[in-house]
């Protein structure tokens, strides 16, 4: 049986390979098409026959059914926006988390308390009263790289790593991991792998994609579904497995850089580059296939019948279901998130809806499929569907989530096991780029300086994804499980009786014999990542200052880079005699060490085997650079990677100049105490701006009120918002209390209609501290605000005496915690 499955995966890899080949042979015509034909698509092996008796039984079952019983199976609601008693009534096929969603809406909430929750959520599922069949909920969670949601679970690497190890064996281990703890806390659904296949850089969700290459993305594919769900004909939903989701389909890391975009390639591209992963997904068995939020040629990929109907169900045989991506169904033309039959009519089976106004879409479907706008047989096929998945992973026999045989075992969570094939991923995903004087590897029995603001931080080491959707702002402390990459090298060294110390400044007493130096991307996740270029953090140079003023001091620098996406990094490479790609590590911070020390016999206790997965920029407008590209011109391509055995030249000094780029990141409104370019910063009344002092010279700005006035921000032309209020972004503002306020202070939105929100009751704590309040951006939209065409993102008013410094104004996730519509 395992001969089987190596043999789909290679069968799949052979196909790549020779219209992968073709592709780069030529230079597609513009896409203008946006209907696949499905005949010109490979055809897949299915992954298991047709079993007659579990089809009987799905007949009975919606013989017995009502139509309200089959439209209820077509949703599914974030738990923010319902509650289990919500599910006596409609019977709803299933519940998610959505990235910032939690019991009690406590992101830090122990696993038990997951647990519980899905109980009830079950219990009321399974309540009836009416002589029809019940019909169990189901939970979808995000365990992306581990079950990430969950304060003490073991977090892999992110995808991008993991495609640098070139293990297809340690991935499968790693889903299989991932299953277990997800099994722990009773959820049984994962939405996992990300099969993109990223070519431009800029996206932020570059991370969750194995590789620019089809080919190691059809090798990792399949591999995962079969950890995760267990292998067809063996243990195939067995104990401690969960339900799969392939997403996103289909052509979601060709859309220019940009999230939800557009992907604008021939049929034949979006085949044999874009389609890989699912050639060995699919026949692995996977059960769930989650529309992308994407388009191809302009038509969204929820709306588009002939690749969701006409390739994946038909052509490629798929008889799972299909689940949508964050309200994206509202996003297709004529739809809005509460009313959308043209989805479901395309191929959509199951939406995934967040908002309060789950049963105006519950209405609307049930009136469409009463009025044949959804027709009967589609209805029927949608929720047959839903329930063969719900079949064939054991959900009717199951019981209460707190009954099965894996739930409760939360000594899952960050086992020694799970966290040893944790580490062996982190040692194989780390590739090296320089070694210039075999500065590599350090004597673990040296005096060893730790610097960098990445050196002690779990979160900045795991990245998005990592307890909270952003994994931004989270503390060491929701990682108890988890090991800093400071931490490991203090382990290491204190063992072979050397001596780190950490200094995130880089300062230190006494001259150390080496330092290394741990920095990169904060973390982000999803369009939050989008960026312009390649450039490393074009606003804030204090990282590459670090490594200078350690290089100038004669010390050798080895520089630990963590970051999403391959970056310009040439004048940060250039101030560091050696540099390690470490990509999103995870928890694991002691796989980093390693492999940068010495064993106490002073040779390499492991060697460097990872090799990029995407190919590194030489310049920083370099965004698209994969290997089939005509005039491949990268500073390291793709499958570099360094190794102690080899010899190797200096790497030589690299060319630090700067080309004229794009305008910076639109989600920054505010940064280093200047607006995004081209935006204008002004006041109304009796209000003095002022520059002070932060982290740097005049950094942050002082806006003293007289009395009454307002100071906003213009935006040169409109701010298209509407991703980043439907994915619950909010307005970040880093402030600081210099005098209290004397009256009422709002905080204002312009988009065609201005809505404002009272917020003087966040400046009337205390003064002289730096602090972050955070107003969602649906509060705006609520009070009228056109998202599409916001002029003024900022505005903040006072009708007496206040005194206030800002640091930064963002659209971003807001930092852990309650969030609401400001604070009077």
């Amino acid at each position: 049986m395992r001969g089987k499955g190596l043999g789909t995966t290679a069968a799949a890899l052979a196909l790549i390979a020779v219209s992968g080949a073709g592709a780069a042979q030529r230079t597609p015509a513009p896409a203008v098409v946006s209907t696949a034909h499905p005949a010109s698509w490979p055809m897949l092996a299915p992954p298991r026959q047709r079993d007659p008796k579990l089809e009987a039984r799905i007949d009975a079952l919606l013989q017995r059914m009502s139509i309200e019983d089959k439209v209820g199976q077509l949703l599914q609601v974030d738990i923010a926006s319902i509650t289990p008693k919500d599910l006596e009534t409609y019977k709803l096929g299933s519940v998610l988390n959505g990235g910032n969603s939690a019991p009690g809406g406590d992101e830090y909430a122990p696993a038990a308390k997951w647990l519980a929750l899905f109980d009830q959520f079950y219990d009321a599922s399974m309540k009836r009263s009416d002589g029809r069949p019940a019909v169990p909920v189901i939970w979808g969670t995000d365990a992306v790289h581990g079950d990430n949601n969950i304060v003490g679970a073991t977090l892999f690497p992110h995808n991008i790593g993991l495609g640098a190890m070139r293990d297809p064996d340690l991935v499968e281990k790693i889903g299989r991991a991932t299953a277990l703890e997800t099994a722990a806390t009773g959820i049984d659904w994962s939405f996992a792998p990300t099969v993109a296949v990223v070519q431009d850089d800029r996206w932020g969700r570059t991370y969750e994609s194995y590789s620019e290459d089809p080919a190691i993305v059809a090798s990792y594919a399949g591999r995962m579904v079969q950890g995760i769900q267990g292998r067809p004909g063996q243990d195939f939903m067995g104990k401690g497995h969960v339900i799969s989701s392939v997403k996103h389909f289909l052509g979601d890391g060709g859309t220019g850089g940009r999230d939800q975009g557009d992907t604008r390639v021939s049929e034949e591209v979006l085949r044999d580059i874009h389609a890989a992963g699912y050639t060995t997904a699919l026949p692995a068995g996977a059960l769930t296939v989650m529309p992308s939020f994407s388009s191809w040629n302009g038509q969204k990929m929820t709306g588009n019948k002939s690749l969701l109907t006409g390739v994946l169900k038909e052509r490629w045989g798929f008889d799972g279901f299909t689940i949508g991506d964050w309200n994206a169904h509202g996003q297709v033309p004529g739809c809005t998130n509460e009313d959308c039959p043209a989805a479901i009519n395309a191929g959509l089976d199951m939406f995934m809806y967040s908002g309060p106004n789950w049963k105006q879409l519950y209405a609307n479907t049930l009136a469409e499929a009463k009025d044949g706008r959804i027709p009967a047989a589609r209805l029927d096929d949608a929720v047959r569907r839903i329930l063969r998945v719900k079949m064939l992973a054991g959900t009717f026999e199951a019981g209460r989530p707190s009954s099965r045989p894996m739930a409760g075992r939360f000594e899952l969570l960050g086992s020694p096991e799970h966290r040893a094939i944790a580490r062996q991923a982190v040692r194989e995903s780390l590739v090296l780029l320089k070694n210039d004087g075999a500065v590599l590897p350090l004597k673990a029995s040296a005096n060893i300086l730790v610097a960098g603001r990445g050196a002690d931080a779990i979160a900045q080491q795991s990245g998005g994804w990592s307890i909270t959707w952003q994994g931004a702002d989270v503390p060491n402390s929701a990682f108890p499980n988890g090991q800093s990459i400071w931490s490991g090298i203090d382990q290491a060294t204190r063992a072979a009786g050397g001596k780190a110390t950490l200094s995130v400044d880089g300062r230190y007493a006494a001259k150390p014999d080496a330092a290394i130096v741990v920095f990169g991307e904060t973390p982000y996740a999803e369009f939050t990542g989008d960026r312009p270029t390649l450039e490393y953090s074009p606003e804030d140079k204090s990282d590459l200052a670090l490594l200078k003023r350690l290089k100038a001091a004669g010390i050798p620098v080895v520089a630990v880079f963590l970051s999403g996406r391959p970056l310009w990094v040439n004048p940060e490479l250039n101030a560091a005699d050696a540099f390690v790609a470490a990509f999103l590590p995870g928890t694991e911070g002691g796989g980093v060490a390693d492999m940068l020390l010495a064993g106490k016999d002073g040779r390499p206790t492991q060697d460097f085997r990872g090799r990029l997965s995407f190919s590194w920029p030489r310049r920083l407008d370099q965004y698209v650079l994969n290997k089939r590209d005509a005039n491949y011109d990268p500073l390291f391509p793709i499958g570099y990677g360094l190794t102690y055995a080899q010899k190797t030249a200096p790497l030589g000094r690299l060319d630090e100049s700067r080309p004229a780029a794009a305008a910076g990141d639109r989600n920054a409104l505010f940064v280093r105490g200047r607006v995004a370019a081209g935006d204008r910063l002004v006041s109304a009344g009796r209000v003095n701006q002022t520059r002070t002092d932060r982290a740097a010279q005049e950094d942050s700005l002082r806006l003293a009120f007289a009395d009454a006035g307002t100071t906003r921000i213009e935006a040169t032309a409109p701010m298209d918002l509407t991703r980043e209020a439907n994915g619950q972004l909010s307005l970040v503002v880093e402030y600081r209390v210099v005098a209290k306020p004397a009256g009422a202070v709002t905080l204002a939105m312009t988009g065609g209609k201005t809505a404002s929100v009272p917020v003087n009751g966040l400046f009337e704590a205390g003064t002289g501290e730096w602090g972050t309040f955070s107003v969602p951006l649906s509060c705006f939209a609520q009070g009228g605000v056109d998202m599409t065409k916001v002029s003024v993102p900022f505005a903040l008013s006072s009708s007496a005496a206040l005194t206030i410094d800002l640091s930064s104004i963002r659209i971003a996730s807001a930092p852990p915690g309650p969030v609401r519509c400001g604070a009077k």
